[in-house]
């Protein structure tokens, strides 16, 4: 069973905390894997919000955790406490793997952790980050940093999509789904994605591609072109763009590309099927096709991504249900 600490001090911010723990805190119904045995570690107790928290542990018990998680904290105008700096950084060199989500950044600069690394926080903190720590390559405009063991988020949704993707590095794609649905957020969403576009989703239930997404990502194994999708949509090609661009921040075929890519690496990681037979269920039509898109898009081929996968302890996809829909919509924040 992976250990898991969330660090704790004095005005954390209680939605990262709970989120955090809510995640790696319950197993999610139909999964048989072994889950994470969580701690909560400070010094004292601490004042999280409106509420008082009293910790499982001291400080000094993060450096035997698998996994530290340190959430952010509102005033970003001081330095974070230095015992929290040291203990994270003990914990560091003594092998575990940190995250920070939002504003936790800046303790994990602190620490030396993310020096001539890239990182990220909450977009209205990104500049701060980065005039306080110049060895610190700060991207404002991606949801969270993987950085192996070193890892940062942006700010609260996209902490949730830090937690969901240390539970798919951990766990699987098909068990990370599982835990998505349980908590009703999308199950996957890469980390290099816009942190803030002008409308992230539908304003309306009747918006005109509400009923378009789920019509694409049934049909992934065709040969979907933009006039495909304009069709569907009774609009033209240029108005289906601009509503594509409002809704999800990128265009039609982008949108479908990553689409078809999500779809790839869940049916690598679950699935024994050929790279040849992915990329006809996902619409490529040749393995070559496939492998083009996928390393430009994840960095790896398709044969080294299922290896890395695979390798690790991966449940029966039968014992976790179909795979889950993958969210249709672009940057949520």
């Amino acid at each position: 069973m992976s250990t898991v600490a969330l660090a704790v001090t004095d005005g954390m911010l209680h939605f990262e905390l709970s989120m955090a723990y809510e995640v790696f805190g319950s197993l999610p119904d139909g999964v048989s894997v072994p889950w994470y045995d969580v701690t909560v570690c400070g010094s004292a107790a601490v004042r999280v919000g409106r509420f008082r928290l009293e910790p499982d542990q001291g400080l000094d018990r993060l450096r035997d955790a698998d996994t530290v998680i340190v959430p952010g904290w509102a005033d970003v105008d001081v330095d974070p406490p230095a015992e929290l700096v040291d203990a994270v950084r003990a914990a560091h060199a003594a092998g575990a793997r940190v995250a920070s989500l939002c504003t936790g950044a800046f303790v994990l600069a602190a620490a030396g952790l993310l020096d001539g690394k890239r990182a990220t926080t909450h977009w209205a903190h990104t500049d701060v980050l980065a005039a306080r720590h110049p060895r610190v390559e700060v991207d404002p405009d991606v949801l969270y940093v993987d950085n192996g063991s070193v890892l940062t988020s942006a700010g609260k949704a996209a902490a949730m999509d830090l937690c969901l993707h240390l539970v798919r590095l951990d766990h699987g794609s098909a068990v990370a789904n599982v835990a998505a649905r349980r908590l009703v957020v999308p199950p996957h969403r890469a980390g290099g994605q816009a942190q803030f576009v002008a409308t992230p989703v539908p304003a309306r239930d009747d918006h005109p591609l509400g009923d378009l997404f789920p019509w694409v990502v049934a049909r992934l194994d065709q040969p979907l072109t933009v006039e495909d999708l304009a069709r569907e949509a009774r609009m033209s090609s240029r108005h289906l763009g601009r509503h594509f661009r409002a809704a999800t921040g990128t265009t039609p075929l982008q949108w479908l590309l990553t689409q078809r890519i999500r779809r790839a690496q869940e049916l690598l990681e679950a699935t024994d099927d050929s790279v040849d037979a992915i990329a006809t269920a996902t619409g490529m039509g040749t393995a070559t096709t496939l492998r083009r898109h996928f390393n430009r898009t994840v960095g790896v081929p398709p044969d080294t991504y299922r290896r890395t996968f695979r390798a690790r302890a991966q449940p029966d996809p039968a014992s976790v249900g179909p795979l889950a829909p993958l969210g249709p919509l672009g940057p949520l924040g």
